[in-house]
């Protein structure tokens, strides 16, 4: 799966905030994440993230 940095992942399960979306601020062996819902980063692991992506909206398409 291609994720690259700015990105916004729609993800399966919402963040405890209630919102889906995520901005990618950092990728590699993990991804930095930011809620767009509350604001809160947090660092997740590749492969549990690309498990849990619905949709992926890149940059350019907003």
């Amino acid at each position: 799966m291609d994720i690259v940095k700015g990105d916004i992942l729609v993800m399966k399960k919402s963040h405890p905030c209630g919102s889906n979306r995520m901005i990618v601020l950092r990728s590699g062996m993990d991804f930095k994440l930011r809620c767009e819902g509350c604001g809160r980063e947090f660092m997740i692991v590749r492969s549990k993230a690309e498990k849990n992506v619905k949709t992926i909206i890149r940059e350019a398409e907003s």
